[in-house]
């Protein structure tokens, strides 16, 4: 006897793959004669049909960081860095040199401002250009 019609009603009926639903042999004669959605339903609640558990392994998916906003890790730029060194130390020599009076004032402001274009590689070559000045 071919029920493959009726599987396919108790698939769409209960949700479930036609390979998970098993007919039991002695009823089959009633599952034969069940038409509508609700035969099917009153059915299974007798016992009639059988939902297999799901066979086979469950796919583990790798789960994906996200980058969002405060994920994101930014490379601070080296060049930054050693321009705000070099410019702390230059900065500190001339407020020196001004507090001992080797520096006016225009000059001071006149050196910061080269110091601030990165006119000056190091200390020693601010220097020179200091001793230039007072000569």
């Amino acid at each position: 006897m071919n029920l493959r019609k009726k599987k396919e009603l108790a698939s769409r009926t209960l949700g479930v793959g036609k390979k998970r639903i098993t007919f039991v042999e002695p009823r089959l004669d009633e599952i034969k004669e069940a038409i509508t959605k609700q035969d099917i339903r009153d059915l299974k609640k007798d016992g009639a049909i059988v939902i297999n558990k799901i066979s086979g392994r469950t796919k583990n998916l790798k789960v994906k960081v996200k980058r969002s906003v405060g994920n994101i890790r930014k490379k601070v730029n080296k060049r930054k860095k050693v321009y705000v060194i070099l410019t702390r130390k230059l900065r500190k020599h001339v407020a020196s040199e001004k507090r001992s009076g080797g520096l006016s004032r225009e000059d001071t402001k006149e050196i910061r401002k080269k110091i601030r274009n990165r006119m000056f590689k190091s200390k020693a070559h601010l220097k020179e250009h200091i001793g230039g000045l007072k000569e």
